[in-house]
C-alpha cells in the first residue's frame, strides 16, 4: 500500500471513521519490488509496546514499532512469507507485567454467502442465530460474534467494558452487499455488556444503539445489551408440546388469565420489589391454576424503557425484560405453566415502537425500521414510530422474531396488540394527515401483506400454536385462513361485545330495560369470527376504575352485578379473558406500580366472586356444550331475548352432540322473580348447576334447591317449560338430567332477534374502549 494512501487509511482508523477496518487492520501480503512481505497492523491505544506472537510457538517472532502517538502499531514479520495464527503481546501504561490478546482482524467473515442472500431476500427466518451477540470458538478461539443490519452507516463499532467504551477500538467489517456489519471478538464472555457506536453518512456521530437483537438487556433504566448466556435450557414440557393444538383449538375450552407480572404481586418486606420469574412460577401458576383457567396471557416480556407503557413500547423485542430475571428464568416459568397444563400466550407488539434514543429510531442516520413521513411513520396519539412493513429486511426482523418466541420459550400463542393501527393508514388521523396507498385506498397493504405471511409461517413453522388480533373494528374475516382471503389469525379479541355489555352493566337496573338490545346485539355477528370475550387491562386502566366500580348499586348489589355479569359472559358463546384482580372483584382500578388488593379476599364479597370464578372455570371445562360449538351458530339458540321489561335474558348451549346443552338464564335486576316460566328443549328433571345468588357466592341464597322439573307446558315456542325463582342480579345454569332431543320448531335464532335494533347499533365497536373510540374504521 503507497505510503500516502496508508497515512490516510490510519487517520480513518484513529479516527473511528472506517467503513473497512479489516483492509488495514491485521495481517497483510504486501509487495516490496518482486518479493513479497508480511506486515502486520494494529490499533492498541492501552499498549506502549506491542510483539506479535506466533501461536504455534508461543514465541515473539516481531515487535511492532509505533508509528503513531496515538496506539497506531505495524511493521513487518522478517524472515515470514505465508500468513500464520498469532496474537499480540501487550505492555500497557502503567504496568511492567505484560498479557496476550488475541487479533480480531485476523478472524474471516461471520456470515456465510446463504446468510448474506436470505437476509437480502427477506426471507432469514432464523435471522436471530446470526445477527446480534452470540457466543463462538473460531479457529480454536473462544469469544463472540457481533453482526448488526445498518446499510446506511459510514462505521459502526461495538463498545463495551471490554474495550473501555472507545468506539475506535473495534471498527466492525461492512458487509456492503447486506448493509451487516460485523466483527468476532475474542476473549468476550456470556454476560459482558455492550452497544453499538455509529456514524451517519456524513461522519456525525449517532446515540449509542442496543442491538435490536439482542437476546439478553440491562434492567431498566439501564440501556446496555447483554452478550447471551449460550447454554441452553433443558426443557420438561414435551408431553404439554406434543398435545398442545388439542387446548387451543376452537373447540377446546379456553379460559385466559391476563397477567402484568409487575403488579400481580411484589414482595413488600424487600422495598415492594417485583417477583422473579422463578417466584412468579412458585406462586402465579398454582394460583391460576387452582382457579381453574386453562391459560395464562402475559403482558408485553420484551425489553422496554418506561415503566408505565407496560411493556407496549418495546425496545428489545428478541430480550425477555430484565425486570423480572434472565431469559433461563422466563424459559422456567413457561416450562412450569406447561408441566401444570396451563398454556401460555404473550402479547407481542409489532405496530409500533418508542422514540428512545438508544433505540430502533433514526437507526443509522437514516430513517431503517421507520417511515420516514410522519404521515405513514408516526403515531401522533402515541408519540411512538410505525415499523416500515414494506421493507424486506424490516418484515424479516419481525417475522423472525414471532418465530424466535416459539422456538426459543416455547410459547402457545402470540396476542398481536392493536391490529387495527397496523391495517389502517388513517388510523386515529384527521384527513390530510395520511397518505393514500398506491390505489388511493386507506389500507395499509405492505401491513396486510405481513400480517398474513406472519401467521402462514407461525402456524406453518409451530404446530398446535395460536395467534390472538386484538382488532377493534369491522375488518373482514380477521379469523379466517389466509387462502380464503382472510388475515389468518386463530382468534380475535371481540371487543364490540365487551363495550356494548359493559354500558350496559353500567347501567342502573331500573333503566336497563330500555337499554336491552346491548345484550343482545353482538349475536348478530358472534359467529363472523372465531371470538375471545376480552376483560382486559384496557377496562380497568385510564380513569376508567376497576370492572367492580363500573357496577351501580350498594355493595351488594355490585357483587352480585359482578356475578352475574361473569356467569353471562363464561356461557355466552366465545373463548374467556379475564384481567388479574377482577377475579376478586378488586376495587381500585390497576395501578402498575403496586399490587394487587390481596388483602380484600379477608372479606366474604371478595372471597365469594373468587369462588365463582372458580366454579365457572370447573363448569366451563366439564361442559362440553360451553366451549366446544363457540364459533358456530349451531351451538346457541336463544330462548327469550325479548324480555326487555324485566332485563332477563335466556338461552341454550349446545355441544356438537345436540344431545348434549346447558339452559342459561340472567336476571339482571336486583328484583326476584317468582314462578317465571321458562322454555326449555324436552321434559325431566333439570339440574341447577350453578347459582350465582348461592350463600357460597356471599349471594342471598335465592334459588331452586338444585333440581327443577319441567312440565308439559308451551312457553317461548318449546313444549317444556320449567318454573323458576329467579335470583335478584343472579344468574342460574341448568342442564337436563335426561337424554335431549332437539326439537325444530319455534327456535328464535340470533339473526332474527334485532331487526327492528339494528338501527340503534350500526356499529359494533362502539363503547368504552380508547381504541374503538377513536378509531377511524368505525
Amino acid at each position: 500500500m503507497p505510503i500516502d494512501k496508508l497515512e490516510a487509511e490510519i487517520d480513518r482508523i484513529i479516527n473511528a471513521d472506517h467503513s473497512d477496518p479489516f483492509s488495514v487492520l491485521g495481517m497483510h501480503k504486501e509487495q516490496q519490488g518482486r518479493a513479497e512481505k508480511l506486515v502486520v497492523r494494529a490499533f492498541l491505544p492501552q499498549a506502549r509496546k506491542v510483539g506479535v506472537v506466533d501461536a504455534a510457538t508461543g514465541q515473539v517472532v516481531a515487535d511492532l514499532p509505533q508509528i503513531r502517538e496515538q496506539g497506531f502499531f505495524a511493521g513487518p514479520i522478517a524472515g515470514r512469507q505465508q500468513a500464520f495464527r498469532y496474537r499480540f503481546r501487550l505492555l500497557p501504561y502503567g504496568s511492567e507485567d505484560t498479557y496476550d490478546i488475541e487479533d480480531p482482524y485476523r478472524f474471516g467473515p461471520v456470515l456465510g454467502e446463504l446468510d448474506i442472500h436470505l437476509l437480502v431476500e427477506g426471507t432469514h427466518l432464523r435471522a436471530f442465530e446470526k445477527l446480534g451477540a452470540h457466543i463462538a470458538t473460531i479457529d480454536g478461539v473462544e469469544g463472540t460474534t457481533f453482526a448488526l443490519w445498518a446499510p446506511n452507516a459510514r462505521k459502526a463499532s461495538v463498545i463495551g467494558d471490554f474495550n473501555g467504551w472507545d468506539g475506535r477500538r473495534h471498527p466492525m467489517r461492512c458487509r456492503f452487499e447486506c448493509g451487516v456489519w460485523e466483527i468476532f471478538l475474542p476473549g468476550v464472555r456470556a454476560g459482558e455488556i455492550y452497544k453499538y457506536e455509529l456514524k451517519d453518512r456524513f461522519g456525525n456521530r449517532l446515540a449509542e444503539k442496543a442491538d435490536p437483537f439482542a437476546l439478553e438487556a440491562e434492567n431498566p433504566p439501564k440501556t446496555g445489551s447483554v452478550v447471551p448466556d449460550p447454554n441452553e435450557y433443558e426443557w420438561q414440557d414435551s408431553a404439554w408440546m406434543r398435545t398442545r393444538g388439542h387446548k387451543n383449538d376452537r373447540d377446546a375450552p379456553v379460559s385466559i388469565y391476563e397477567v402484568h407480572l409487575g403488579s400481580w404481586k411484589r414482595n413488600p418486606d424487600e422495598g415492594n420489589r417485583y417477583l422473579t420469574y422463578r417466584e412468579l412460577a412458585d406462586d402465579l401458576v398454582p394460583y391460576v391454576k387452582d382457579l381453574g383457567f386453562t391459560h395464562v396471557e402475559l403482558m408485553p416480556v420484551h425489553e422496554y424503557p418506561f415503566d408505565g407503557s407496560w411493556g407496549y413500547q418495546p425496545v428489545g423485542l428478541f430480550a425477555p425484560t430484565r425486570r423480572y430475571g434472565k431469559p433461563a428464568d422466563l424459559k422456567y416459568f413457561i416450562d412450569v405453566c406447561h408441566r401444570e397444563g396451563l398454556g401460555v400466550l404473550i402479547d407481542w407488539v409489532a405496530g409500533h415502537f418508542p422514540t428512545d434514543a438508544h433505540g430502533l429510531v433514526y437507526f443509522d442516520g437514516t430513517h431503517l425500521y421507520e417511515h420516514s413521513d410522519p404521515r405513514m411513520g408516526k403515531h401522533m396519539d402515541w408519540d411512538t414510530l410505525i415499523f416500515n412493513y414494506g421493507r424486506r429486511e424490516v418484515s424479516n426482523f419481525l417475522l423472525s422474531n414471532a418465530l424466535y418466541w416459539m422456538e426459543e420459550f416455547h410459547v402457545d400463542g402470540l396476542r398481536v396488540d392493536a391490529v387495527a393501527s397496523m391495517l389502517y393508514l388513517d388510523y386515529s388521523r384527521k384527513e390530510g394527515e395520511w397518505i393514500p396507498n398506491m390505489f388511493g385506498g386507506r389500507e395499509n397493504l405492505e401491513a396486510i401483506d405481513f400480517i398474513k405471511r406472519m401467521n402462514e409461517l407461525v402456524y406453518g413453522h409451530h404446530e398446535g400454536v395460536m395467534t390472538v388480533a386484538e382488532e377493534s373494528t369491522a375488518w373482514p374475516m380477521v379469523s379466517r385462513p389466509t387462502y380464503l382471503g382472510g388475515l389468518g389469525f386463530h382468534y380475535k379479541w371481540n371487543m364490540g361485545w365487551m363495550n356494548d355489555t359493559l354500558r350496559y352493566m353500567c347501567k342502573e337496573p331500573v333503566h336497563r330495560r330500555y337499554h336491552h338490545n346491548l345484550l343482545t346485539f353482538g349475536l348478530l355477528y358472534a359467529f363472523t369470527e372465531n371470538f375471545i370475550l376480552p376483560i382486559s387491562h384496557d377496562e380497568v386502566v385510564h380513569g376508567k376504575g376497576s370492572l367492580l366500580s363500573k357496577m351501580p348499586g350498594d355493595a351488594w348489589q355490585k357483587f352480585a352485578n359482578l356475578r352475574c355479569y361473569f356467569a353471562f359472559m363464561w356461557t355466552m358463546s366465545g373463548k374467556k379473558l379475564l384481567f388479574m384482580g377482577c377475579e376478586f372483584g378488586q376495587g381500585n382500578e390497576w395501578n402498575h406500580n403496586t399490587s394487587l388488593d390481596w388483602h380484600l379476599l379477608q372479606f366474604p364479597l371478595q372471597q365469594g366472586v373468587q369462588s365463582l370464578v372458580r366454579d365457572l372455570n370447573n363448569l366451563y371445562r366439564s361442559q362440553p356444550a360451553l366451549y366446544q360449538t363457540d364459533s358456530a351458530g349451531e351451538g346457541f339458540q336463544w330462548i327469550d331475548c325479548h324480555d326487555s321489561d324485566n332485563s332477563i335474558i335466556s338461552y341454550v348451549r349446545l355441544a356438537r352432540n345436540p344431545e348434549d346443552l346447558v339452559v342459561i338464564v340472567c336476571n339482571f335486576t336486583p328484583v326476584v322473580r317468582k314462578a317465571y316460566r321458562l322454555g326449555v328443549p324436552k321434559d325431566g328433571p333439570y339440574a341447577e348447576l350453578l347459582n350465582t345468588d348461592a350463600a357460597c357466592y356471599a349471594g342471598s341464597g335465592v334459588g331452586n334447591a338444585g333440581r327443577v322439573d319441567a312440565e308439559a307446558h308451551e312457553a317461548h315456542g318449546r313444549p317444556f317449560s320449567l318454573v323458576l325463582d329467579l335470583p335478584p342480579l343472579g344468574a342460574l345454569i341448568l342442564k337436563p338430567l335426561t337424554p335431549i332431543a332437539i326439537e325444530p320448531p319455534a327456535v328464535v335464532e340470533a339473526t332474527d332477534v334485532l331487526q327492528a335494533e339494528t338501527s340503534q347499533q350500526q356499529d359494533q365497536t362502539e363503547g368504552t374502549n380508547g381504541d374503538a373510540a377513536t378509531d377511524p374504521a368505525r
